[in-house]
């Protein structure tokens, strides 16, 4: 795919350049103006999507994996409690939030380590990629956390570059239909320009619109068909923070750099702020002498794990974490943790 894209986008550039501009056009300021715009489009969509291709996806970092100790437990003990104890231990000072569907904490067999949040294994690059939205065939490579933003621009310029070939080349179209055009070369060019900028302007403009809508959410392409599940249950909704936070999550803090393709989002892509955690009675503070397990023996529950300096300042201007505190009929809803049993998602 990537070569078809490459040799598309040469053939693109001698119809567009070349064969349409130069050949076909007579005013010499319109051409200029054009042909600015074009290679200014045209540059920032190469730039995009080669940023999106040889950037590479992100992996959980050591802190995540199992030491060696912890690895021979796990192949020793029958699959059980003792697996379910050592992954609780293993846990236990990391900032995950996340579980499985039965409330097991989600595992990697075969990179043998604890998923971060969002964290999913891709079966083709076989690796654990942080953050992941998916596998793109079109960029040979995982879209997640270290490439999202210019995945989001090279749809954002291939699509403006699409429109903009569809709309400049729209008058010398139907002067071809209408056989306003010299028997030339160039209006063959003509043909394949329009009809495959309309083409491509189609199906960019849906996805490109859904990914919109993803980072107004805060979510992944894997998240939209399966809600991440957290302590407390299901929520489709539990990384969202406001449109504004979540376009500064992916995008950064610092707008002058929103439009090229250049890494800014925020974070480490292993830990991220959400709107379940500052309800979450886990996450608090426990006085001394408290012990909030002791109230229910069934249920397995984890320390405070704060979030990460790069993270938690996304969130100083919304709820506080001692909200949860004035408000004890939501907070409840965090205190049930369902039985731990392991469950491998690769």
């Amino acid at each position: 795919p990537g070569v078809f894209i490459s040799l598309l986008l040469g053939r693109s550039h001698y119809a567009y350049a070349v064969q349409l501009r130069i050949v076909s056009m007579e005013n010499v300021g319109e051409q200029v103006v054009c042909l600015t715009a074009y290679h200014l489009l045209f540059a920032m969509f190469v730039w995009s999507y080669w940023k999106t291709i040889f950037t590479s996806p992100m992996n959980p970092s050591r802190e995540f994996h199992l030491s060696y100790a912890e690895k021979e437990l796990l192949e020793r003990e029958p699959r059980g409690e003792a697996h379910q104890e050592v992954l609780r231990r293993a846990a236990k000072d990391l900032p995950i939030y996340t579980r499985t569907v039965s409330g097991a904490i989600r595992y990697c067999d075969r990179c043998q380590l604890l998923k971060p949040d969002r964290c999913h294994h891709c079966s083709v690059c076989d690796k654990c990629i942080l953050r992941m939205d998916h596998h793109c065939p079109w960029v040979n490579n995982c879209v997640g956390f270290s490439n999202y933003k210019f995945f989001l621009l090279f749809l954002a310029y291939s699509l403006l570059y699409c429109l903009f070939i569809a709309a400049t080349d729209l008058q010398y179209f139907i002067k071809f239909w209408t056989n306003g055009l010299p028997d030339t070369q160039a209006k063959f060019h003509i043909m394949f320009l329009f009809f495959a900028a309309a083409m491509f302007s189609v199906s960019l403009s849906s996805l490109f619109g859904y990914h919109c809508w993803l980072v107004s959410k805060n979510k992944s392409t894997l998240e939209a068909f399966r809600s991440p599940v957290f302590r407390h249950g299901t929520d489709k909704n539990g990384f969202s923070l406001g449109f504004s936070k979540n376009m500064r999550q992916v995008f950064g803090d610092e707008k002058k750099y929103w439009l090229l393709p250049i890494f800014s989002s925020l974070g480490d892509g292993c830990s991220f702020p959400t709107c379940i955690v500052n309800q979450d009675p886990e996450q608090a503070s426990t006085p001394a002498g408290l012990n909030s397990t002791s109230k229910n023996p069934e249920n397995h529950q984890f320390p405070a794990k704060p979030l990460r300096e790069s993270q938690s300042h996304l969130l100083t201007d919304s709820q506080s974490w001692t909200e949860s505190s004035t408000n004890p009929g939501k907070g409840k809803a965090g205190m049930s943790n369902p039985a731990l049993t392991m469950e491998n998602e690769t």
